[in-house]
């Protein structure tokens, strides 16, 4: 079957495969249903392999090609030329200039960020960030794009896409948030909206994103402006599960690699 997935048509170039997939065209069941693609979930580990199987073969690749990370919302950016097995390394980006290899970033409101250049020589190069608020503000973003520069990647060939997240009408924090966010730079005051309650404010997690990948001189970035937390039966999302009181959550995969 083909499964669903968004694509940015700006981003789009013939030599790289990318996509966000959804939660839809899988087998897993429940709170999980059903293209749940997380290990690291409570979530029967076969369906997930199955899940990740169809994933792979949508991007083109065999399942062991299919990379993801433990993500631990930090800034780091792995290197890769080949795959790493089961044995998830810690970190919240890859990126890579080796084709066949499918760079994976697992999410439930955090923002998936893809990203592609090239190097003198017009070779392509390619990058996944897992941007949660924790890691885009410890700068997995411009980590990513380092990585991707010492590939070979000229920085005024990179763009980014910035994929389904929590949008700020969901994202309600509290009024203590914004301050460690002022502190790095006033002007991301900008990201911060009056809240619906008392004490509590609104945060533009994907604005702030695509204002850092500007900093590390990303010339061109795109959003799919799509909110995980209200489009329940085609994302998963943490906020949304917590709120209803679910103990255990989905993960949707974005993909992209050198075809």
């Amino acid at each position: 079957m083909t499964l669903p997935l968004h694509r940015s048509a700006p981003f789009s170039d013939d030599r790289i495969f990318h996509g966000f997939f959804t939660r839809e065209g899988g087998v897993s069941e429940g709170l999980f249903a059903s293209l749940n693609c997380g290990p690291g979930s409570g979530d029967d580990p076969e369906k997930v392999r199955e899940n990740r199987a169809r994933v792979a073969r949508a991007a083109g690749v065999s399942p062991d090609k299919l990379l993801s990370l433990y993500q631990v919302h930090g800034n780091e950016c792995l290197v890769v030329d080949r795959p790493f097995g089961e044995e998830r390394p810690k970190a919240d980006a890859l990126a890579t200039k080796t084709p066949g290899l499918a760079l994976g970033i697992l999410t439930a409101d955090c923002a998936p960020v893809l990203l592609r250049g090239e190097t003198e020589d017009g070779a392509p190069v390619v990058g996944a960030a897992h941007a949660g608020w924790g890691g885009a503000f410890r700068g997995v973003l411009e980590s990513t794009v380092f990585r991707m520069e010492a590939l070979g990647a000229r920085r005024e060939s990179l763009c980014a896409v910035i994929g389904p997240c929590i949008d700020v009408s969901s994202y309600e924090v509290t009024e203590a948030f914004p301050d460690p966010f002022l502190e790095q730079d006033h002007t991301n005051a900008h990201f911060f909206r009056p809240g619906r309650r008392e004490g509590h404010c609104q945060f533009d997690l994907a604005g702030y994103c695509a204002k850092n990948l500007a900093s590390a001189g990303v010339r061109k970035v795109f959003m799919t402006d799509m909110d995980t937390c209200s489009r329940k039966d085609e994302f998963f999302s943490y906020r949304r599960t917590t709120h209803e009181g679910g103990q255990d959550y989905g993960r949707q995969i974005s993909v992209i690699a050198i075809v």
